[in-house]
């Protein structure tokens, strides 16, 4: 009888790091569901190459920070558990969705912040409580948060903040739910060359060069970078991690 291949859940799986994470996790041998926005054409593209990776994938569109949508948006996950993956649990949450506001503290508006809040805890807040009860005991929970949560960038006030904000519930997070066997940890990128925050580190040569300067391992990071490690921490290999905050900036502003 051949064995399931474990599901995870991403969000905000259709570009930059989040498709990375999804293709990480389809070469490991994980089926995934991801959500997207408002790009169904690229989510599809993300979806053909789950399949290429002999793993199975399905996208739901998602507005993170909808959320009273997130009762709705489950019903959905439970209908495509049952009618793809032939199950009605998945494994994995990697809360990944995420926008950027580079605004200065005295600038920043609180529609800014109600907009990053709603998005950055408040939304990951609720849908991984309003998950539970779709997955498996012995499975696991992966937040994004940041290096800008470790070290300060002028501009960033705002955006950081709620990252340390999930910094900390993470660790509630693990408390709480280790009775079922769920290890919940944390993922800090640095800086990495997408479309993030209108892809400042990867599209202005002098702030790339900055970024590489302070680096200890001498260039800004990829994709690639952090997918893998988000996968990792799905795998049997990294079941006796908890509770932690796992930087990946290659050393950055050390």
């Amino acid at each position: 009888m051949e064995l399931k291949s474990k599901i995870a859940l991403v969000t905000g799986g259709s570009r930059g790091l989040g498709k990375n994470m999804v293709q990480s996790l389809a070469k490991k041998g994980f089926d995934v569901i991801f959500t997207y926005h408002t790009k169904k054409d690229e989510a599809q593209a993300v979806i053909a190459d789950i399949e290429q990776l002999g793993q199975k994938g399905a996208a739901l569109q998602l507005d993170t920070a909808d959320i009273k949508s997130f009762d709705q948006f489950l019903i959905q996950v439970q209908e495509v558990l049952k009618d793809k993956f032939d199950t009605d649990h998945f494994d994995f949450l990697i809360n990944n969705a995420g926008i950027a506001v580079y605004a200065p503290f005295t600038d920043t508006t609180e529609e800014q912040f109600d907009t990053l809040l709603n998005i950055h805890y408040k939304g990951v807040y609720f849908l991984s409580q309003k998950s539970l009860a779709l997955m498996n005991d012995g499975g696991g929970i992966v937040n994004i948060s940041t290096g800008l949560a470790r070290f300060s960038t002028p501009g960033y006030s705002l955006y950081a903040s709620m990252k340390g904000a999930i910094e900390t519930l993470t660790k509630y997070m693990a408390q709480e739910l280790g009775k079922r066997g769920i290890n919940v940890n944390i993922v800090a990128p640095g800086a990495i060359e997408t479309d993030f925050g209108g892809g400042m580190v990867r599209d202005n040569p002098e702030l790339n060069k900055h970024i590489a300067s302070i680096t200890a391992l001498g260039r800004v990071g990829r994709p690639d970078d952090i997918g893998s490690v988000v996968a990792f921490l799905c795998t049997e290999d990294a079941k006796w991690i908890n509770a932690q905050r796992i930087e990946v900036s290659g050393g950055q502003n050390l």
